[in-house]
């Protein structure tokens, strides 16, 4: 039975519905427990802190749905995209430090 309602509606509800749910949850989790922003904060952090959950569930909600809506291989080819740039701005900008580390040095001179 639990097949043939896979046919039917493909999955799509209980995908849709899982990061509600998953927020829901953590909603009831923090109104239990009564959490409050800890007082070493900033003001703005303590602003942010109320809605941070949603902010993040609205973003992963938006990325999630354009995944979904475009070809498979314009998402992957996203993903690798993504996965490429961030080693290699991370190996460039760490050249960069090297090389401004190697001048420094370099300026100082030991007598």
């Amino acid at each position: 039975m639990a097949s043939k309602r896979d046919q039917n509606f493909g999955g799509r509800l209980v995908d849709e519905s899982m990061i509600i749910l998953r927020k829901r949850i953590h909603e009831m989790n923090m109104i239990e427990k009564n959490y409050e922003a800890p007082s070493d904060w900033m003001e703005w952090e303590k602003r942010c802190f109320t809605n941070y959950d949603s902010i993040i569930c609205e973003a992963m909600g938006v990325l999630q749905t354009q995944l979904m809506n475009t070809r498979p291989s314009v998402a992957l080819g996203a993903i690798a995209f993504v996965a490429i740039s961030i080693p290699t701005s991370s190996a460039v900008v760490f050249l960069h430090l090297l090389e401004l580390a190697k001048s420094v040095l370099a300026g100082i001179h030991i007598a």
